[in-house]
């Protein structure tokens, strides 16, 4: 390899831990995780998201919009209502795995042995 070539790769890789970085910091925030793991399941309103979540009108404002501006939502309209969805393919993938990794499952519990 050409150290051009290494240093287009580690530029490469800095770029993608930046980004990734930044994602993280977004899901550092536990009410935004908690809204972004009703959105995997599917689109929801945000009365909807309001109930589920147990945010208050101005907290769950405010977290959408960070979601929003980090282009991980994407927002309809229908009439007065507005429906938010994941917009990122990749974050549904990752969401999945945090909860594999850290969500109760119901399991049996272990044999006695």
């Amino acid at each position: 390899m050409t150290e051009a070539s290494t240093d287009l790769d580690m530029q490469t890789m800095r770029d993608a831990a930046s980004a990734t970085a930044s994602l993280l910091r977004t899901l550092g925030n536990p009410d935004r995780l908690l809204l972004l793991c009703q959105l995997s399941q599917g689109e929801r309103a945000v009365g909807e998201l309001e109930e589920l979540v147990g945010l208050r009108q101005p907290s769950l404002s405010q977290q959408l919009a960070v979601l929003r501006n980090e282009g991980l939502v994407q927002t309809r309209r229908d009439g007065k209502r507005i429906f938010y969805r994941i917009a990122e393919p990749r974050l549904l993938v990752l969401l999945g795995t945090l909860y594999q990794l850290y969500c109760p499952q119901d399991e049996a519990p272990p044999a006695a042995g």
